[in-house]
């Protein structure tokens, strides 16, 4: 089985996972919202209550400041919870049990204490959703000490990933796109198949521009890639899969071997993670290969319509993607 792929969607991988890590250690716990009975807002967790029962799948109330704080309380006791909360956005009510407290511990109490939970977060938009229910948050908990913070494009990697992160010894805020569980992909079935927090991936090798992306963008960018192609443009997709802790040498060394740069993402553009991107490339040696300025092709600083063109009209889409590209091509 070392050696063997199977196809699945990324909801598949996802589970996969968790279902893999509940098997190995009996430390490991799914908790939140329907989780149970249910399978879970997104049909992630279905099934897995028939195998583990309600003592390792449990439905909580629905209170996310119960749910992070239960999570927290639980990983300092020697489990290994993986709290899910329905839509990122709910993530505003943990806060304080995530960062004042999940997210300190460890400092507070000399190394002695662990916090070993896993906050799993659907978000991003394109479902329809509207601005409650569809954000992109990342940004808010790359900026907590203490938290490290995920954010999976693919099958293989959300399998990965996410059983990195259920081992971590560090509370976790692992973010899915809503609109990546239907997507496919081949993903190992060794149930040792591991990617490390902090290792990014060229998905696409190039050397005329480097687009550096995740999650929903990241299949967006690599169709633009491909296209371009053809127009005698080579391009090089760069996905950091995490970011906190962030794989700098990786973006590093892309810019310094293409010296063109298009930062994409589907949050707002003020104050994201594209920014803190940005100052890597400047504040490093990189900064003197770059043969243009870098663009930010982010989200509109705007709340997530409910009207579908709208919703589409506020994220970038492949044709500016593209266009991106040919400015800093300066074509």
């Amino acid at each position: 089985m070392a050696n063997e792929m199977k196809e699945m969607t990324y909801k598949e991988a996802v589970k996969l996972a968790m279902v893999e890590e509940m098997r190995r250690d009996e430390n490991v716990f799914l908790m939140g919202e329907d989780v149970g009975l249910y399978g879970g807002a997104f049909g992630v967790s279905v099934g897995m209550l028939d195998e583990f029962g309600e003592e390792r799948v449990r439905d909580t109330p629905i209170s996310e400041a119960v749910i992070a704080g239960a999570a927290a309380g639980a990983a300092v006791t020697g489990t290994r919870p993986i709290a899910e909360i329905m839509f990122m956005d709910f993530s505003t009510i943990a806060m304080d049990a995530l960062v004042n407290q999940a997210a300190k511990m460890r400092y507070m109490f000399g190394g002695k204490a662990k916090v070993p939970m896993v906050l799993r977060c659907p978000g991003g938009s394109g479902t329809g959703a509207a601005a409650q229910h569809s954000q992109s948050l990342e940004a808010w908990f790359c900026h907590v000490p203490g938290l490290k913070v995920v954010v999976p494009s693919t099958a293989k990697d959300a399998k990965g990933l996410l059983k990195a992160a259920i081992r971590d010894d560090n509370p976790v805020v692992f973010v899915e796109q809503k609109t990546l569980y239907k997507i496919k992909g081949e993903v190992p079935m060794d149930e040792e198949f591991i990617i490390p927090l902090g290792k990014g991936e060229i998905k696409k090798e190039g050397k005329d521009v480097t687009i550096i992306s995740y999650g929903r963008m990241l299949p967006r960018a690599l169709k633009v890639a491909e296209e371009m192609e053809s127009e005698g443009i080579s391009v090089e997709v760069l996905d950091p899969r995490t970011l906190v802790p962030l794989d700098k040498e990786l973006i590093i060394e892309s810019v310094k071997k293409t010296g063109r740069v298009v930062l994409v993402n589907e949050a707002c553009k003020t104050g994201g993670y594209l920014g803190e991107i940005a100052s890597v490339i400047v504040e490093s040696e990189a900064f003197d290969y770059l043969d243009a300025p870098i663009v930010r092709l982010a989200g509109l600083d705007v709340p997530v319509p409910y009207n579908p063109e709208l919703e589409k009209a506020i994220v970038p889409s492949e044709e500016q993607i593209r266009e991106a590209v040919l400015k800093v091509m300066n074509r």
